[in-house]
């Protein structure tokens, strides 16, 4: 057996969960990692889903006070200038 046989990726995998499945602090340390692991996942679920609540929120707010002033939203394409509406009347 050589020293290349013993650093094959293989090999770290079967020593490491060899160590974690017959050690009671790797198992202790692999589960509360996992613990943290999902709460985190979690938190940062709940704080995306909020600021994407805030964002739709402030959206609809903006739109609501448009229609309450009595703005519509425009195109510019589609509406005429005051001068071009006078060189039709004119030519």
């Amino acid at each position: 057996m050589d020293v290349d046989d013993l650093v094959a990726s293989e090999v770290v995998v079967a020593v490491a969960a060899t160590a974690v499945v017959l050690s009671s602090r790797m198992r202790r340390m692999a589960r509360r990692g996992l613990v943290y692991g999902v709460a985190g996942a979690l938190s940062a679920g709940d704080m995306l889903s909020s600021f994407g609540k805030g964002v739709a929120g402030g959206v609809q707010g903006a739109a609501q006070s448009m229609q309450a002033q009595g703005k519509e939203p425009s195109n510019q394409s589609d509406s005429e200038t005051p001068s071009e509406t006078s060189k039709e009347q004119s030519g």
